[in-house]
């Protein structure tokens, strides 16, 4: 009779044992799945109307921010829906990159990254009615998408906004703009290109220093 009672303790030990041995793989796999939905990217469209949701923001309260405010307020946002680095390294070229040390390339990276802000803090700064719209999202070569958006003013005008995005890091970024059909990209690289081809480096970083200057003066 000790022995039969021995034997139903065992049973349900191993019973309640196995019992929290599938509790604990519901679990595990549950986590999983959650971090596995977690790590799903927003799509292009919505990096561009979180961005443009902010940009209308800061124009609403861009008095009251004034430049620093904007900037501060900008500087996130740029940071998440830029991809900078890969920017600044097609402006430049493989070549003039490759020229660079560890040391300048960190510097550039961060000017850059500065005169982006700058730009969008200097130019957003009052807000008139002007609503935008994304149009479309495509399909582009080599992994990349393109999300058409416009700008309506409050005159009745509209700005055309093509955005170009890269997925990075479990994340769509944007890579290039054109306004009304006019690569921004391809505007800078003439430019930078030119400046490192006359007058090298140092050149450069004083030219994008200088930029950050006039769009705080906007």
């Amino acid at each position: 009779m000790l022995v039969g009672k021995i034997v139903t303790m065992k049973v349900k030990l191993t019973i309640k044992l196995m019992t929290w041995w599938l509790v604990g793989l519901i679990l595990s796999f549950t986590n999983i799945a959650f971090s596995a939905s977690n790590s799903v990217t927003e799509s292009p469209e919505q990096v561009i109307q979180e961005l443009q949701s902010s940009l209308l923001q800061v124009m609403r309260d861009g008095q009251k921010l004034g430049y620093e405010g904007r900037f501060k307020f900008l500087e996130p946002v740029i940071d998440q829906s830029h991809d900078i680095e890969m920017i600044i390294k097609t402006i430049l070229g493989a070549t003039y990159w490759s020229q660079l040390d560890s040391g300048q390339k960190k510097l550039i990276i961060d000017t850059f990254r500065q005169l982006s802000i700058a730009t969008y803090a200097g130019r957003f700064t009052h807000h008139e009615g002007e609503q935008f719209e994304v149009i479309e999202q495509r399909d582009l070569p080599h992994g990349q998408m393109l999300v058409r958006s416009q700008l309506t003013k409050s005159d009745g005008g509209t700005v055309n906004f093509d955005y170009v995005l890269q997925q990075t890091e479990d994340r769509w970024r944007i890579v290039n703009i054109l306004f009304d059909g006019v690569s921004d990209l391809a505007i800078k690289r003439g430019e930078y290109r030119a400046i490192m081809q006359r007058e090298g480096f140092q050149a450069l970083i004083e030219l994008l220093k200088e930029k950050i200057i006039q769009a705080k003066q906007n």
